[in-house]
């Protein structure tokens, strides 16, 4: 990492992590500084690509019915085109919220939100008519959210556990 990171700068992190909206004030309050130098340190960080973006965090429950399903998906070969392609394909599609490379039996791991079931099942068997390296894939619908959005532990991820 060529940002030298001190406490504070972790910390401003680790609230941003959690409270991206909070004021500047309040968050250089928090950081036990005055309002220019928090700015100063929140523009360097963002300059240094550590801050990447904010985005609201929305209750889709609240807004549509929807169904969340993770997938482990197996490619049909493996080079570096293969790889490329399939990701090209998944990029593309809104409702694939997220997606992982991952090591361990499966090449990827993805996030779809869609409204049913139904939605799913049809973008599935595009991606499958659409040739792009799909060999198998495994479907695991999420019935309860227990735990999500977590801000990431950057005291522990950093070694200084005492922020």
């Amino acid at each position: 990492m060529a940002t030298a990171l001190d406490e504070r700068d972790l910390r401003i992190l680790s609230i941003l992590a959690r409270e991206g909206r909070i004021s500047k004030a309040e968050l250089a309050r928090r950081v036990n500084l005055t309002p220019t130098p928090c700015w100063a340190r929140l523009q360097r960080l963002e300059a240094a690509g550590l801050i990447v973006g904010y985005r609201a965090e929305i209750a889709l429950a609240a807004l549509a019915p929807h169904v969340t399903v993770f997938v482990l998906a197996e490619l049909e070969a493996h080079r570096a085109s293969d790889f490329a392609r399939f990701e090209a394909a998944v990029e593309e599609e809104e409702e694939v919220t997220a997606c992982w490379a991952v090591g361990g039996g499966y090449d990827y791991v993805l996030q779809v939100v869609a409204r049913d079931i139904a939605r799913y099942q049809d973008l599935i068997e595009d991606l499958l008519a659409r040739r792009i390296g799909l060999k198998r894939y495994f479907t695991y619908v999420v019935t309860k959210t227990v735990k999500a959005g977590a801000a990431p532990p950057l005291a522990r991820l950093t070694g200084r556990e005492t922020i």
